[in-house]
């Protein structure tokens, strides 16, 4: 029996939980929290869609995201009598140093050059989820912004 605060055993969970996302740091949340989940990725080319705002890319990143794994499931399924509730979760997030947005580096130098363009200076991340309930159809999804100030 979960106590007060803590979660509920994965095999009482009111609901199935989708991660649309290989990241191994959502996975480690996820599995922090206790909850039991599948994993999906949308497998989408993020870098064909384009917003100059990043708190604009996020969000409509996270949800082509959600679109391209909801395409690729029979909703039917889970829209059934009975059927019990699935929640679908995306996510992006990118990095923001001095007007430019910087998104996962593709290589260990790229991220090194980024590093040190970062030193003296500051950043801040704009991350953004989307929670799909794939019974219902309702979508909802929010931003979260951090900054960080780099002294080295």
């Amino acid at each position: 029996m979960a106590t007060a605060g803590s979660s509920p055993p994965a095999s009482q969970q009111p609901f199935k939980l989708i991660l649309g996302s290989s990241s191994v740091a959502r996975k480690h949340i996820l599995e922090e929290m206790g909850l039991e989940f599948q994993v999906m990725t949308a497998d989408i080319d993020e870098k064909s869609i384009r917003r100059e705002n990043p708190d604009d890319l996020v969000m409509v990143l996270a949800e082509a995201k959600a679109d391209a794994i909801m395409s690729r499931l029979n909703i039917d399924d889970y829209q059934k009598e009975g059927s019990q509730p699935t929640l679908l979760i995306t996510s992006d997030i990118v990095v923001v140093h001095e007007g430019i947005i910087r998104e996962k580096p593709t290589t260990k130098e790229e991220a090194r050059q980024f590093l040190k363009g970062y030193s003296g200076g500051h950043v801040s991340t704009v991350g953004s989820v989307v929670v799909t309930n794939l019974t219902t159809g309702k979508r909802l999804g929010s931003l979260d912004k951090a900054e960080a100030i780099f002294t080295f």
